[in-house]
């Protein structure tokens, strides 16, 4: 329970089956996405509230931050009054908890007051979260370069805390090499309460996902169940349920009604099935055993080109990233069109309204509404 991503997505359009692996393998509280690439386009996720700001330069949009929080946590947007490419909300997790999600353009020049003037925004305690661009020694850099001691600056003045260790975040292909840029600053009130980690996969970008989660996990939220009323059990329910003369005839008119509640709840309990408290995860009706197998074998060759980085590793695991994204798309450009094909004038009302019902939910879960 507890766990914040921060990640540089070089655009969600084309990452969108990426976050929602992501999504079901972390069960994030919230999401802060970087170069999002976005421009008007509406953006909607199923079980997930965002909060974003576009950038734009001339006519090719670029760069863009957005914030994906759990609706199972009680939110709130922040509105910030800065010209840096930053989003916050406050999260209710364990304790109210500000969030905010930053990219700077490596090639922007950001005075300190921008930045001094971000974080007298954030309400305490806060965790500043995104790609800064910066090179410096305190968070595993090689050399340090002005921006670096730029944010150096900003974290003694503000008497904040850095979360990195010398893990990397990002990998620059055309030199084969990997770098600290993407950072997790936090108030000194949260700084023993976290842990900071490093994700292994890169999810189809050149950044790694930066994952903060509580040091002590505690029990894991759930959903609230619900009655499933088309399966009870309504003559049992009813017997269950019988009002006595007994529990109404009391003194307490309060003691009465209780009475009868606890017994419509107790006959409810036993009559009527209860939904599942387990966390809903995105379904992949496409994925099979030949994208399974691309994908395992993706990940093992990236594991050799980590340990490894070689020219010839590097050409074997690009070969094989290409081949597994190839069987990806085919197997879900087959999928569609077995499920279409499906609905014919032959098949029975009650199996056509349950594919329009599965086909109106894929319709209103697409992300990006044109």
């Amino acid at each position: 329970m507890g766990t914040f991503v921060s990640w540089n997505c070089r655009g969600i359009r084309t990452k969108l089956q990426d976050i929602k692996e992501m999504i079901n393998n972390l069960q994030p509280v919230c999401i802060g996405l970087q170069e999002t690439f976005l421009t008007s386009n509406a953006l909607k996720l199923r079980g997930y509230n965002s909060v974003r700001k576009d950038a734009a330069t001339g006519t090719r949009h670029s760069g863009g931050v957005c914030i994906l929080t759990s609706n199972l946590y009680p939110s709130t947007p922040l509105t910030l009054h800065t010209s840096l490419q930053a989003v916050a909300v406050q999260v209710h997790a364990r304790t109210l908890v500000t969030v905010c999600s930053v990219y700077i353009p490596p090639h922007d020049v950001i005075s300190h007051h921008v930045l001094d003037n971000l974080i007298e925004q954030l309400p305490t305690p806060f965790l500043l979260l995104g790609d800064f661009n910066g090179h410096s020694a305190l968070w595993g850099s090689d050399v340090t370069n002005t921006r670096g001691r730029q944010i150096e600056q900003l974290i003694s003045n503000n008497c904040l805390c850095l979360l990195n260790n010398n893990e990397k975040t990002y990998f620059h292909e055309p030199t084969r090499t990997f770098h600290s840029l993407d950072l997790a600053i936090c108030s000194p009130t949260l700084m023993p309460l976290l842990d900071f980690t490093v994700g292994k996969d890169l999810y189809n970008s050149d950044h790694f996902p930066l994952i903060v989660s509580y040091a002590d996990s505690g029990g894991a939220i759930q959903y609230p169940p619900r009655y499933l009323f088309q399966r009870a059990d309504w003559s049992a329910f009813m017997q269950l349920a019988d009002v006595t003369e007994s529990m109404v005839c009391t003194e307490d008119i309060t003691e009465a009604v209780q009475n009868i509640v606890d017994s419509i709840i107790n006959a409810a309990n036993n009559t009527i099935p209860r939904s599942s408290t387990r966390l809903r995860k995105f379904r992949r009706p496409w994925w099979n055993e030949a994208c399974r197998d691309s994908r395992r074998e993706e990940k093992k060759l990236w594991n050799i080109f980590r340990r490894y980085p070689t020219t010839e590793n590097h050409v074997a695991f690009k070969r094989a990233k290409a081949l597994a994204r190839r069987i990806r798309r085919r197997s879900q450009r087959e999928s569609w069109i077995n499920f279409i094909s499906s609905i014919t004038s032959s098949i029975s009302s009650k199996q056509l309204w349950k594919k329009s019902r599965l086909l109106m939910g894929s319709i209103m879960n697409i992300p990006f509404l044109f």
